[in-house]
């Protein structure tokens, strides 16, 4: 199973408020040969870490590609500077986030790309959109499910999943 995390906090001039953007985002992966298996609702969260910066919208995807993980996340970087993203310092605002969450199950640390994404099991934004389009997930090195990682996770992290 490959799961990518996608969300935004910054309205777009071409596609408008995040929601619309990050809809024309997986539209633009189906185009690339990226087809969206399965995708969780869109959930309203705040900033990580905590910040005065808009809130995001956020969902997890699930999607069949023939690429290896290097290669998909060039295609994630290119598909993010198409959409307006200009990469600055991190956890700044941004129109479009892509990032690879797992990979197969794959565990490797490289200087672009660390499998598990290494934050994941810290993150309630992604941890329940998994939970919801793959409940039999496990992280591949904690070996624990989604819904495992959340109830160890302290409360705060605001997430409120939103309509349609």
């Amino acid at each position: 199973m490959i799961l990518i995390g996608i969300g935004g906090n910054l309205e777009s001039a071409r596609f408008g408020p995040p929601r619309d953007t990050l809809t024309a985002a997986l539209a633009a992966l189906k185009e690339k040969r990226i087809p969206i298996l399965t995708r969780s609702g869109w959930y309203r969260t705040e900033p990580v870490p905590r910040s005065d910066q808009p809130w995001f919208v956020n969902a997890v995807v699930s999607v069949r590609t023939e690429l290896g993980a290097q290669d998909l996340l060039l295609l994630l970087q290119a598909t993010e500077r198409q959409f307006g993203r200009v990469r600055g310092e991190a956890n700044a605002p941004r129109i479009l986030d892509l990032d690879i969450l797992d990979y197969q199950g794959e565990v490797m640390t490289a200087p672009s790309l660390s499998l598990p994404h290494p934050r994941l099991h810290e993150r309630r934004f992604v941890l329940m959109p998994i939970g919801e389009i793959a409940p039999d997930w496990r992280h591949p090195i904690l070996g624990l499910t989604a819904a495992q990682l959340l109830a160890r996770l302290s409360s705060g992290q605001q997430i409120e999943r939103l309509s349609c």
